[in-house]
């Protein structure tokens, strides 16, 4: 059954892992697919956080849109997927850092993954999205 605007715009709004899909671009290759935390509150847009010089981060910039996929399995197997253009991509701020992780992270661990990332990661992104196109549903219980 799909899922009302309400509904799929909440389960998004959850700190869900997504699985991030984008053209790669080359020739016989599949998309590139891959998992990403995201950032996204009820009727607003969509933000990642990438290496711009990442295969991701090059790859967004090329095709100008991409696609997020989030699911779970219990207690009912739902799943969500938004694909919309890129409105904008700026350049990461530590405190950006710090929203994303603690939104994925135990607040313990937040401040040291904060300081490797930050050091260790290279230049970062953050690439804002607009939901555009959107596909939900509940198939019930596993």
């Amino acid at each position: 059954m799909a899922l009302s605007r309400e509904e799929r715009e909440q389960f998004l709004a959850e700190p869900h892992v997504a699985a991030l899909a984008v053209d790669s671009a080359e020739q016989d290759r599949s998309p590139l697919t891959v998992p990403i935390w995201y950032q996204y509150e009820p009727g607003g847009d969509i933000w990642i956080m990438t290496g711009l010089h990442s295969r991701k981060g090059e790859s967004i910039a090329a095709a100008g849109r991409f696609c997020l996929m989030v699911d779970r399995v219990s207690p009912t197997v739902r799943y969500v997927s938004v694909e919309g253009p890129v409105i904008s991509t700026v350049p990461a701020t530590r405190e950006r850092l710090v929203e994303m992780s603690a939104r994925y992270l135990p607040a313990e661990k937040v401040e040291g993954y904060v300081d490797f990332a930050w050091k260790e990661h290279g230049e970062q992104v953050i690439i804002h999205m607009r939901p555009q196109r959107w596909l939900s549903s509940d198939l019930g219980e596993a």
